[in-house]
Formats: C-alpha cells, sequence, structure tokens
C-alpha cells in the first residue's frame, strides 16, 4: 500500500517527521546509517530530492550527520533529543485537552487501566 501524504504541510517535512519517529523508536539504532535516498524515494514513491530535502530537515534537527562518501548516519544523542522535544510537545499543546476530556468524562487515572511497559 502506497504512502498517504496530505496538504497541511509539504512532503519533505512529512517524510522528515515519518523518519524523526523512527528514529524515537530506536530504528535505525544510534550510530547506524539511514536507508539511502534512493532506497527512501523508492520506498516512498517520491521525488529524491524531496527525500533530500527531508534528510537536511533531519540534519538541522542535529538527529542525523552526512558522513561523506558514506551516507547519513543517526547520532548520538538523537532520541533523547526527540523523546524530550516529543514530550514537551505533548504536554503544551495534547495533554491540555485530553486531561479536560477525562475530567468531563468523570474518568480516574485509576479508571483508565493502562500498563507501563
Amino acid at each position: 500500500m502506497p504512502e498517504r501524504w496530505n496538504d497541511s504541510s509539504p512532503i519533505y517535512q512529512q517524510l522528515a517527521d515519518r523518519l524523526a519517529v523512527q528514529l524515537l523508536d530506536g530504528e535505525p539504532p544510534e550510530g547506524q546509517a539511514l536507508p539511502s535516498v534512493r532506497m527512501l524515494a523508492s520506498h516512498y514513491l517520491i521525488n529524491p530530492l524531496t527525500v533530500g530535502r527531508a534528510l537536511q530537515a533531519l540534519v538541522e534537527q542535529d538527529l542525523v550527520e552526512a558522513r561523506r562518501g558514506l551516507g547519513m548516519y543517526v547520532k548520538t544523542g538523537a532520541r533523547a533529543r526527540l523523546r524530550r522535544s516529543a514530550r514537551e510537545q505533548f504536554l503544551r499543546e495534547e495533554w491540555p485537552a485530553l486531561r479536560a476530556k477525562l475530567r468531563r468524562l468523570g474518568l480516574e487515572p485509576q479508571d483508565l487501566n493502562w500498563e507501563m511497559q
């Protein structure tokens, strides 16, 4: 099934966001190479220039580095930086609405029945 892109932001940014989620999940691990531009372009069915822009966005976020003649590699500490940023964004943008909804529904923490992994 082909990847789906939306009109809310440029495709390169959507790809950068998807790759960042993969990095947050530890794929590929820190110090390891990302798939090549050609492989990513083929997988996502997009122009290699778009992939290059997405990778450049990750470089600018200090998550990956270009190694001349070798490709793009995940930088040490990338996952921790992503996790910190994602937590801050969640607490600032998503948590207030979620907390308000829980209150409206009368749900308490013990009602949520979730397990830490």
